[in-house]
C-alpha cells in the first residue's frame, strides 16, 4: 500500500489526512488546482485547491440531503437550478424525480464537468447527458441576476468561500436567488461544519433573513468533512414549507418511486431540529 498522503489544512491548527492508494491525475482547470486520487475508505477523492469536495462513497448522503428536502417539502417542484455542483451528482440526484421538468447547472469551471464525466461517472451517473439538463459556464452570482428563468427550487453547491466560490456567500448572491425564485420556491445552501465554520453559517442565515421570510438551516453527518455535522441553510417566503408533516413527506416520497441510501421522510423532518449550538449561531 502506498505510503502517499493528502493532507487537508482548511481549518488553522487542525489538518486531515487520506491516504492516496492511487493517484489518478492532478492538474489545473483554468481556474481550480485538481487532484483525484484513490483511498480505500473513500473511494474516489476529489479536491479543489487543496480541499476536499467530494469522495465516490459518501458523497450520496451531501447529495441526497440537499436535494431530496427541498424537492419534496416543495411538492410540486418542475424547474430545478443548481449553483456550482460541477461534479454533476446534485443534478444526479434532482433528476431521479420525474415530475422535474428542467435542470439547470451553473457552473463557473467547465473544466470540473467534462473532468467529471471522465472520473466520476459513478456520482454524476448519465445526468450531464439527460434531455432535461441545461448547463450554463458562467458565474452564479452574475447568471442568477440576469437570468430571464424562474425556478421552484434553487440549490447552491458551493466550494467554501474562498476563490471562486466567495460570492456564493454574499448579501448580493442571495438578493439574486431571491429574485429568481419562482413564487412559494426554496433556496438551500451550503453552508459548512458549524462547529468549524459557525460565521459562515450565522452569516449566511442573516443575510437570508433580511430577503426571506422563513430563513433556517438544517443538518446531516457527511463522514469526509471534518467537524462535526455539516449545515444547509434554506430560505423561502413559504413558512409553512419547512414544517411539512410526516404523512405528506412520506406520501410524496413513495410517490417519486426514489431509491435513496440516507434520506428518509423521518431524517428530512428531524434535520430541522437543532443542536443547541447550532440554533444559538443562528438565533
Amino acid at each position: 500500500m502506498s505510503d502517499d498522503w493528502f493532507e487537508e489544512t482548511l481549518y488553522p491548527g487542525i489538518h486531515s489526512r487520506m491516504r492516496i492508494t492511487e493517484q489518478l491525475f492532478q492538474g489545473d482547470s483554468e481556474l481550480q488546482k485538481l487532484n483525484l486520487f484513490e483511498n480505500e475508505r473513500f473511494g474516489r477523492v476529489l479536491t479543489l485547491d487543496g480541499v476536499v469536495q467530494t469522495t465516490e462513497k459518501d458523497e450520496f448522503i451531501y447529495h441526497e440531503m440537499l436535494t431530496h428536502v427541498p424537492l419534496l417539502a416543495h411538492g410540486q417542484a418542475r424547474r430545478v437550478m443548481v449553483v456550482g455542483g460541477g461534479d454533476g451528482g446534485m443534478i444526479e440526484e434532482a433528476l431521479k424525480h420525474r415530475s422535474v421538468e428542467h435542470v439547470t447547472l451553473v457552473e463557473i469551471d467547465a473544466g470540473v464537468i467534462e473532468f467529471s464525466k471522465k472520473y466520476l461517472g459513478s456520482i454524476c451517473g448519465e445526468a450531464f447527458d439527460d434531455p432535461r439538463t441545461n448547463i450554463v459556464i458562467a458565474d452564479g452570482l452574475v447568471h442568477a441576476e440576469t437570468t430571464a428563468d424562474r425556478f421552484d427550487v434553487i440549490i447552491v453547491d458551493s466550494t467554501d468561500p474562498i476563490g471562486p466560490g466567495e460570492a456564493l456567500f454574499s448579501d448580493r448572491f442571495y438578493r439574486a436567488c431571491h429574485r429568481c425564485l419562482a413564487p412559494g420556491g426554496i433556496l438551500v445552501t451550503q453552508n459548512g461544519v458549524p462547529f468549524m465554520q459557525p460565521e459562515e453559517l450565522a452569516k449566511s442565515v442573516a443575510a437570508m433573513r433580511g430577503l426571506f421570510s422563513d430563513a433556517y438551516c438544517y443538518t446531516a453527518a457527511v463522514p469526509t468533512y471534518v467537524g462535526g455535522c455539516m449545515a444547509f441553510g434554506w430560505a423561502t417566503e413559504n413558512e409553512t414549507l419547512r414544517h411539512t408533516d410526516l404523512p405528506t413527506l412520506q406520501s410524496r416520497f413513495d410517490a417519486a418511486g426514489i431509491d435513496t441510501r440516507y434520506y428518509t421522510p423521518a431524517v428530512h423532518q428531524a434535520a430541522f431540529a437543532l443542536p443547541r449550538y447550532i440554533g444559538d449561531l443562528i438565533a
